[in-house]
């Protein structure tokens, strides 16, 4: 078992084209074992946002602080504090930063076959 602070993770930052001022924490993944699922915490600048992009595996997100637009296919949407987010596979997607203050929301997703991400 693990228990760990967020804080004790490194954030680092999201080096994809597209995305600006993203940091990720991985809080659960392929160091611990995690071989199902991967638990991830996104950390988003004011203004900044994540690449808009797709794949082919579904997202399950819980806002934890800051507000935010989510871009998808059926158009943007509002999201904040306490909001949970589902982002179905292959659907174009992209978190951006509204707010004044720091977006930070916790992402799962199926782990990658080649445990990278």
């Amino acid at each position: 078992m693990k228990v760990q602070s967020i804080e004790s993770h490194p954030a680092k930052d999201v080096d994809m084209e597209g995305a600006s001022g993203v940091r990720m924490r991985m809080l659960i993944g392929p160091d611990d074992g995690a071989k199902n699922f991967h638990m991830r915490l996104f950390e988003v600048q004011p203004g900044g946002h994540s690449p808009h992009h797709t794949h082919n595996y579904e997202h399950e997100v819980l806002i934890l602080q800051g507000q935010a637009t989510v871009k998808s296919e059926q158009g943007d949407r509002p999201a904040k504090e306490g909001d949970a987010v589902f982002v179905p596979p292959n659907e174009k997607h992209q978190f951006q930063n509204i707010g004044t203050g720091l977006l930070r929301f916790v992402c799962l997703i199926p782990a990658p076959e080649d445990c990278s991400q």
